[in-house]
């Protein structure tokens, strides 16, 4: 199982001067420490703006500070170099202006004015126009480095409701002085350091956020064990088509760093979308925090316009795809799937009531022929309308899958992991080439009792995602835990591919063959079903006797 607290080191690549120490150079932040001052800044506008705001409004700030004080470390490397401040800075600025004009890497990573940098900000006074010149000076950044286009441009800092300021000086004048507190420079925090601290404000946000959270953070325990499941080989590609603040995709990169030290450039390219321009933004600057800057992020719906596309108007194709789609939209209809440009669902129109097999159609068809997926769903879209005499759309599409070998697992999570929902989530494994000896079988694992209760949710066991991974590796079958299946048990099964129904976990199970418990949950919604005629005819004659409201 991955070490979280043993990233790989990654780098820019870009060409410049040995630093000097710069002040305050000698304090080297560890994770505890950013993660301690990161909340505390947090907390100092939680009182100002519910929850999911008041993340808006701090995130780029940490960012704007990351990307001021590394400019003031490279600035620094060259007034040492040579010789003289306004010498060093005209360089700079003659090189940013022609790698503007040319498309060429510029000598620093980003370009921040002193009129619009973190010293201008901090001092500027609070007299009611802070909010705007916060604004501006983050504009300012992005005018002059493109690619920070979409991250520091989305947040309003003047932004107002009922003609009052959201964040007024006072507010903003405090986060700042928090935000102050320490040097965000290369020499005081690594960049998967600071990425870790970034991800556990996210984590902290989501926590606080509830229902609303689960559209940008999936816990960092499952984005692990997708990675190690996943194991990326070097010089592939990956792409999460709704990536939400990029947790799946970095924890992926990290993790073959672990993997692969020798070969650091050879990590996978990474592709994301996200439909939300503030979580998009996020995204963005997770990436640049974590110094994975040529990671392709893009923003808009991957079902209606899918960004990555290729020459001649199909898909792109990776070698792997992690995702989290948000369970069971309903925002889709038969026409979008029917009509669709790219061909994505051959294998069936998904139900307007759950969008989760028009995602896996998606990501299937954005799998080259190699290609392997791991996706996060609710339990429901391995199970629904199995047992069912009428046709079932999801039913019909998971045989399809299952008939084309494309399946390779199911692992059941336990529940409450997840900080939208407290039911539990499954992890879906596609794999487009399976290996020789894992052709018409899939893997089922039930790990539904690997987790301890914490607060405010439940957190898969580092034991748990180890015996996954192990199951997984070895291809085994394993009491209370796993069970290989082949495609004809599926089909016995009516495609209920739940982990649940093959692999017992309690020491009082009491077994029964598939064909008798289908028959049960056959006669068992025939009679719901019944039972709902009867109602809506006694609730009927109630109302026409004039009794009911």
């Amino acid at each position: 199982m991955i070490n979280p607290n043993h990233y790989g080191a990654t780098s820019s690549g870009s060409q410049q001067p040995e630093l000097p120490l710069r002040p305050n150079a000698e304090e080297h932040l560890d994770i505890s420490t950013l993660e301690r001052w990161l909340w505390d800044a947090a907390c100092e506008i939680r009182g100002a703006t519910d929850a999911p705001k008041f993340k808006d409004f701090i995130l780029p700030l940490v960012f704007f500070k990351r990307l001021s004080d590394v400019f003031d470390d490279e600035f620094a490397a060259y007034v040492t170099q040579y010789g003289s401040e306004e010498v060093a800075r005209a360089i700079i600025e003659a090189d940013h202006a022609d790698a503007l004009a040319t498309g060429r890497k510029p000598i620093v990573r980003f370009y921040i004015p002193q009129a619009a940098n973190w010293h201008a900000v901090r001092h500027h006074p609070a007299d009611g126009k802070l909010g705007e010149f916060v604004t501006d000076a983050f504009r300012r950044a992005v005018e002059l480095n493109p690619d920070l286009d979409g991250t520091l441009n989305v947040k309003d800092y003047n932004e107002r409701q009922s003609g009052q300021r959201i964040l007024d000086d006072d507010r903003l004048v405090a986060l700042i002085e928090v935000l102050n507190r320490h040097r965000l420079g290369l020499h005081n925090a690594e960049a998967d350091i600071l990425g870790r601290a970034y991800e556990y404000l996210l984590r902290k946000f989501a926590e606080g956020q509830g229902q609303s959270a689960g559209e940008f953070y999936t816990p960092k325990e499952v984005g692990w064990l997708m990675a190690e499941l996943l194991d990326p080989e070097p010089y592939t590609t990956m792409d999460d088509p709704t990536c939400g603040s990029g947790g799946l995709l970095i924890k992926s990169r990290l993790y073959y760093h672990q993997r692969h030290p020798d070969k650091p450039g050879g990590a996978p390219h990474l592709y994301g979308q996200e439909l939300n321009p503030a979580t998009y933004a996020i995204a963005k600057m997770n990436m640049f925090l974590h110094d994975f800057g040529n990671a392709a992020i893009a923003i808009g719906d991957t079902m209606r316009r899918p960004a990555f596309v290729a020459e001649g108007a199909g898909l792109m194709r990776f070698r792997y795809v992690t995702a989290n789609p948000m369970w069971n939209q309903k925002n889709y209809t038969a026409e979008l799937y029917e009509n669709d440009p790219y061909g994505r669902f051959a294998l069936g129109t998904p139900p307007a009531s759950s969008a989760d097999w028009g995602w896996v159609q998606h990501m299937a068809a954005s799998l080259d022929d190699r290609g392997r997926a791991a996706i996060v769903l609710d339990t429901g879209a391995v199970s629904r309308g199995s047992g069912s005499k009428s046709s079932n759309k999801e039913r019909s599409i998971r045989q399809a899958f299952v008939e084309n070998d494309w399946i390779e697992g199911v692992i059941l999570l336990p529940e409450n992991l997840f900080y939208n929902t407290t039911a539990p989530g499954i992890i879906l494994l596609l794999n487009r080439a399976k290996p020789a000896e894992r052709r018409g079988q899939i893997l089922l694992v039930n790990a539904s009792n690997y987790f301890v209760k914490e607060k405010p949710k439940n957190v898969l066991t580092d034991e748990g995602a180890a015996a996954v991974v192990e199951v997984y590796r070895k291809w085994e079958t394993r009491e209370k835990l796993s069970r290989v299946i082949t495609l004809a048990e599926a089909q016995e099964a009516d495609y209920n591919l739940s982990p649940s129904l093959f692999v017992e976990v309690n020491d009082e199970a009491y077994h029964r063959a598939l064909t008798q418990i289908l028959a049960d949950l056959s006669e068992a919604r025939a009679q719901r079903e019944q039972a709902d005629s009867n109602l809506r005819k006694v609730l009927g004659t109630l109302r026409l006797s004039g009794t009911g409201e």
